[in-house]
């Protein structure tokens, strides 16, 4: 005899953050209470990807409630501007940035919102953390995410001993 088929847990949103200027892990913690996160990765040191020479990010991935496209952006722009987040640079220094990649099997074409992230699955800084958080995540339009990993250069992409939660 077999138990109760297991329901599926509530629709997520998948959000990657990153930070490198100020007290990084400090933005990292506070945009997690922002977003409401039901769950986190762990925290990881990485190096740069495009942009000006510029210190190491630190990045991590959490998961929360899913929410239309719209929602999700104005939550994830509150949560920068909360950081004093400025845009100045494109790919430059940036106190939070909070990314939206996928929510489910959503697809966003609005320009403001593309979902999934046009580039999600080229960077290590956001496949090597979403694995942490959810190991069976799949990347809509791509695929397993752990295959994306496996075919990532993440010599960038370092776990850290520190913690979301606090």
């Amino acid at each position: 005899m077999t138990g109760p088929i297991p329901q599926p847990g509530p629709p997520t949103a998948v959000l990657a953050l990153g930070s490198n200027l100020g007290d990084r892990l400090a933005r990292l913690r506070a945009a997690v209470r922002a977003l409401r996160a039901l769950a986190m990765s762990e925290v990881y040191e990485t190096t740069p990807v495009g942009g000006p020479d510029q210190d190491n990010y630190l990045n991590a991935v959490v998961l929360v409630p899913a929410a239309p496209a719209r929602a999700l952006l104005a939550a994830v722009r509150s949560a920068e501007e909360a950081a004093s987040r400025v845009r100045t640079v494109r790919w430059g220094p940036r106190s939070l940035d909070v990314d939206v990649i996928a929510c489910g099997e959503l697809v966003s074409d609005d320009p403001e919102i593309l979902i999934p992230h046009p580039r999600a699955h080229t960077r290590a800084f956001v496949c090597v953390p979403w694995l942490d958080v959810d190991p069976d995540a799949v990347l809509p339009g791509h695929g397993r995410v752990a295959d994306l990993v496996a075919g990532l250069d993440a010599s960038g992409v370092h776990r850290t001993p520190w913690s979301l939660r606090r």
